[in-house]
């Protein structure tokens, strides 16, 4: 049997089509678009599912269900995306709106859940029982297994560590809030951080990175101008590790888990992430000890697929 996983995202809708095992067989992506009609989101998906199926030479009756990851909060027994910040629209029944397009079981999740299922059956924290998995991209993404269990929280909106406030009355979040986490430790933060700087110093390596175009800079192109050594990337990259590792530190002290794991578009960063934030956390975390073990997703922006795909085994 086969399974389609979808990984919503504010940036890009990626979908697989994906086997027993947790391999997946063929992918495709697209630009979400946010802000258009929500329909044509999910006719975008749809096609998606159409060309996994196709590229693989499957046929839909060889297709368990469809599993959709997405940003924000979601009503699992009604099928509905409750709230996304990422995203232009909210109170809409996900299921029904695939349904109306793919005649297949749809199972939705969010998408952080989805990418530390993913991990947790066949990546960076396999076998592990207490895992929370951290994804760093349009937002900031958090997902707790307790006890070999996902942590939902009561009303179902658990785990929605992005928004802690780190900063009192700090830079405002697309949640409405200010200094919310995700407004500082975000690709999307980094990115902002990186165009001011741009703009304040267009003889930077940051500025010269994007061809003149500030509209253009991304995180990598911060992380690229500091590898070059310009300082002002490099002050960047380190306020940026840091606001990382509060949140980080604040959910080892909170959880003690035998693992966190670092994912999305950040993670690609490997060591110069991830050593940083262990000097950090090592010295930050209550009682002085880091048991705590932080590795990068082992599966990179491929766990979201396999966690969406795998969700009608683990639900």
């Amino acid at each position: 049997m086969r399974y389609i996983g979808i990984d919503f995202g504010g940036t890009n809708i990626s979908a697989g089509l994906v086997d027993e095992d947790g391999v997946i067989l063929t992918k495709a992506t697209t630009p979400t678009m946010n802000g258009r009609p929500y329909e044509d989101i999910f006719d975008d998906i749809k096609m998606l599912c159409d060309k996994v199926m196709e590229d693989a030479g499957e046929d839909i009756s060889n297709v368990g269900y469809i599993g959709i990851g997405i940003p924000g909060s979601i009503d699992r027994k009604k099928g509905t995306l409750k709230y996304a910040n990422n995203l232009s629209f909210s109170d809409i029944n996900i299921v029904e709106e695939m349904q109306k397009r793919v005649a297949l079981p749809v199972y939705i999740e969010n998408d952080a859940n989805c990418a530390a299922i993913g991990e947790n059956i066949c990546g960076a924290s396999k076998g592990e029982n207490s895992v929370i998995y951290i994804t760093i991209g349009t937002g900031v993404g958090v997902g707790i297994i307790l006890n070999g269990k996902l942590f939902n929280g009561t009303f179902g909106g658990g785990g929605e560590a992005g928004h802690m406030v780190i900063v009192a009355n700090g830079e405002k979040c697309t949640c409405g809030r200010y200094g919310c986490w995700e407004a500082y430790a975000s690709a999307s933060a980094l990115t902002r951080e990186g165009r001011m700087a741009a703009a304040k110093y267009p003889n930077g390596e940051i500025y010269r990175l994007s061809d003149g175009n500030i509209k253009l800079i991304t995180a990598k192109m911060v992380f690229d101008a500091a590898d070059n050594g310009d300082e002002t990337a490099m002050e960047i990259i380190d306020d940026f590790v840091k606001y990382v590792a509060i949140g980080v530190v604040n959910l080892i002290n909170i959880f003690q888990p035998e693992a966190v794991v670092i994912g999305g578009g950040v993670c690609a960063q490997g060591d110069k992430l991830t050593e940083p934030l262990k000097k950090i956390c090592a010295e930050k975390v209550y009682g002085g000890e880091l048991k705590t073990r932080i590795s990068i997703a082992s599966l990179g922006n491929d766990a979201g697929i396999i966690g969406a795909a795998l969700l009608g085994k683990r639900l």
